[in-house]
């Protein structure tokens, strides 16, 4: 079930292609990477906005990770569709 979630609200990410080289999702955890990385700067930038709006990714240079809580039903509170 996360899975398929992350799959449905990830995958339009792939549009992005001039910034977005692949998503993938494997079980409960979704990757975005990107065409390029970022320096510790951007990185802190980008988790500083997305935590600003309720969602948890983990940037690692070139790659945005993200896995649901465990702790909580994300399909009912919405974490999955923030992150897409």
């Amino acid at each position: 079930k996360v899975e398929e979630a992350l799959i449905e609200h990830l995958s339009p990410l792939a549009e992005l292609d001039s910034i977005v080289k692949e998503v993938r999702v494997l079980g409960a955890i979704g990757v975005c990477e990107m065409h390029e990385g970022l320096d510790r700067d951007g990185m802190a930038r980008v988790q500083r906005q997305l935590v600003e709006e309720g969602v948890w990714l983990r940037p690692f240079g070139k790659l945005l990770y993200t896995m649901p809580p465990f702790n909580c039903d994300e399909l009912e509170d919405g974490h999955v569709q923030k992150i897409g």
